[in-house]
C-alpha cells in the first residue's frame, strides 16, 4: 500500500500543471479621487484580477510558462456617483521570443474613454450571449484582442476567432451611453481598432504579425541575418497597407508597440538593409522619425 501511494505521489509531481491563458497584472490607481472609501478600489482591483486570471478564455490548454503576460493599469480620475467611475486604462501585452529571455511587446495602448459601474463585492460575470456590463465588456474586449494578436503571431489568421469575439462585444455595446464603442465618437477608439483588424484592406498587417514574430524574431537566436531580413520584408506589408489607406489606426497601434524594438533590431544591420528599412519607416511612421534616425546613425 505504501508503495502504491509513493508511485501515485511521483506521478502527480511529474504531471504538468495547467493554468488559464493570462498572467495579468492589474493596478487600480485612484489618487485623483478625494474624500471616498479607498477600500472600494482595492476590492475592485482584486475582482478584476480574479476575472482576468481565473477565467478560461479559450478551449486550449496553457502551461504556466505559456501564459500571456499583460498589464491593465486603471487610472481613475472621477467618481461620478457612489458606484460609477471614469478615467483611463493603459493596456500592455507581450509574448516571449523563442530560445531567448526576451519578451516582445504586442500591444501598448492607452484608452482614455473608460467609464463603468462597480458595486463593491459584486461578482464580475461575463456571458458571451448577452450584453455585458461596461466593466466586464471592457475587460473581455481587451482579453480577446490580446488573444487575437498573440495567435496571429503564431499562425496566419490564427487570431480570427478571438477578434470576432471582440467585435461581438463592440456590437453589443452600441446602446451604451459611455464612450469608446461607437464609430462616430472617434477615429482611434475600441470600435475602430477591431474594425481595422478585421478590415480586408488591412490584411497585410495581420500577415506582418506572423512573419515579423514567427519567421523573424523567433528564429533570430539561430539565424540572425535571415530573420532580420524576414522582419524587413514584413515591413513591406505594412507599407502596402499604408499606401492603400494612409493614417490607419491599426498602423499606429503596431508602431506604438514596435518602434523601439525596430531600432534595436536594425541599428546593427547591413548598410543597404538599414537604408531600406529606414526609408519604409520614414514613409509609414513619420511620427517616430527621431527614433528611426538612430538606425542610420543620425541624431
Amino acid at each position: 500500500m505504501r508503495s502504491f501511494f509513493l508511485v501515485l505521489f511521483i506521478a502527480l509531481l511529474s504531471t504538468p500543471l495547467f493554468a488559464q491563458e493570462f498572467k495579468c497584472n492589474i493596478q487600480v490607481v485612484s489618487q485623483k479621487i478625494q474624500g471616498t472609501n479607498k477600500q472600494v478600489f482595492r476590492t475592485m482591483q482584486t475582482a478584476i484580477n480574479e476575472f482576468m486570471n481565473a477565467r478560461r478564455w479559450t478551449e486550449h490548454v496553457y502551461s504556466y510558462d505559456e501564459r500571456i503576460e499583460c498589464t491593465f493599469l486603471f487610472n481613475l480620475t472621477e467618481q461620478i456617483s457612489a458606484d460609477e467611475f471614469r478615467g483611463s486604462l493603459q493596456v500592455q501585452a507581450s509574448r516571449p521570443v523563442y530560445n531567448s529571455s526576451y519578451n516582445t511587446v504586442m500591444l501598448n495602448f492607452k484608452d482614455d474613454d473608460i467609464q463603468f459601474k462597480y458595486v463593491e463585492y459584486q461578482t464580475l460575470d461575463f456571458n458571451e450571449t448577452v450584453t455585458p456590463s461596461e466593466l466586464t465588456g471592457l475587460l473581455a474586449y481587451y482579453a480577446y484582442l490580446i488573444l487575437g494578436l498573440d495567435y496571429d503571431s503564431f499562425a496566419i489568421d490564427g487570431g480570427a476567432a478571438y477578434y470576432a469575439k471582440a467585435e461581438s462585444i463592440v456590437n453589443k455595446m452600441q446602446n451604451s451611453n459611455t464612450l469608446g464603442w461607437k464609430a462616430y465618437e472617434s477615429k482611434d477608439n475600441r470600435y475602430w481598432l477591431i474594425e481595422n483588424i478585421l478590415n480586408n484592406s488591412y490584411s497585410p498587417v495581420r500577415e506582418c504579425l506572423y512573419r515579423y514574430h514567427r519567421l523573424g524574431l523567433d528564429r533570430m537566436a539561430d539565424h540572425l541575418t535571415e530573420s532580420r531580413s524576414e522582419i524587413a520584408e514584413s515591413l513591406s506589408l505594412l507599407q502596402k497597407a499604408y499606401r492603400a489607406r494612409p493614417g490607419a489606426f491599426i498602423l499606429k497601434i503596431f508602431f506604438d508597440a514596435k518602434s523601439d524594438e525596430l531600432v534595436n533590431i536594425f541599428r546593427e544591420s547591413f548598410s543597404d538593409e538599414k537604408k531600406r528599412v529606414f526609408n519604409i519607416l520614414r514613409e509609414i511612421d513619420p511620427a517616430n522619425i527621431k527614433k528611426y534616425n538612430k538606425i542610420i546613425g543620425q541624431k
